[in-house]
């Protein structure tokens, strides 16, 4: 797919998480009547998980598009300078334009829906929640990436599990976003966008972890293969 072809997945994919979320929520506290009781939230998370197999299906299908800048970035940085170029000043403007619009559409048709994740701590914890959230799932996904290359099932399986788990542990706190992109729809149609709080927790901090789990994966995971072949050689 061209770069045409993959910015518009980009912000129809961005468009279509942000109602994913909205519409599992409904459906299940509104449909199906269910509150914050554990049946509600096992059926939520049931369908959560089924929905981030269907994204990554689509992402499959439009060979590479996503909803996540995070996602772009992490393959941006170990790529050459035209695709971090492609990345930081195309896709992922994309994506953010695909989110706001989608939010902005929801908050028409459904005024009492809300208005998104919020910070409900200081900032610098918030910051440090958000950083931690996003070293673990990009840690992950690097370790999926390179020991389960051909897998689809499996990978995505404990992709979407590992998101859903770090997203529980961090929703109190920051949303347990990990998505800068879709925290950044929400945060445009209350008009937070701009704001201190916005930029560092749902941005910065979730930029910094991605580049420091990329270069701790790299220090890392060679050592791991040279120890491997050092108790080779000492058995053999």
């Amino acid at each position: 797919m061209g770069r045409i072809g993959l910015l518009v997945s980009d912000f129809t994919m961005s468009f279509m998480w942000v109602w994913s979320g909205v519409l599992i929520k409904m459906y299940v506290y509104n449909n199906l009547g269910f509150g914050h009781e554990p049946t509600g939230e096992i059926i939520k998370s049931t369908l959560s998980i089924v929905n981030m197999f269907f994204f990554a299906l689509l992402g499959k299908i439009t060979n590479g598009g996503t909803y996540n800048p995070l996602t772009v970035f992490a393959g941006a940085i170990t790529g050459d300078f035209t695709r971090f170029l492609f990345t930081v000043a195309a896709r992922i403007p994309a994506q953010v334009i695909g989110s706001i619009a989608g939010v902005k559409l929801i908050i028409q048709l459904f005024p009492e829906i809300g208005l998104g994740p919020r910070l409900n701590v200081d900032i610098h914890r918030g910051a440090l929640t958000e950083g931690l959230l996003t070293f673990a799932i990009v840690t992950i996904s690097l370790g999926l990436a390179r020991n389960i290359p051909g897998s689809f099932f499996m990978k995505t399986w404990i992709s979407s599990v590992s998101k859903l788990t770090l997203h529980i542990l961090g929703s109190d706190l920051t949303g347990g976003c990990m998505n800068p992109a879709s925290v950044m729809g929400w945060a445009y149609a209350r008009g937070a966008h701009v704001t201190k709080e916005h930029i560092l927790v749902y941005w910065l901090a979730p930029i910094e972890a991605t580049l420091l789990a990329i270069w701790t994966f790299r220090v890392l995971v060679p050592q791991l293969k040279e120890e491997k072949v050092d108790k080779k050689a000492k058995s053999e």
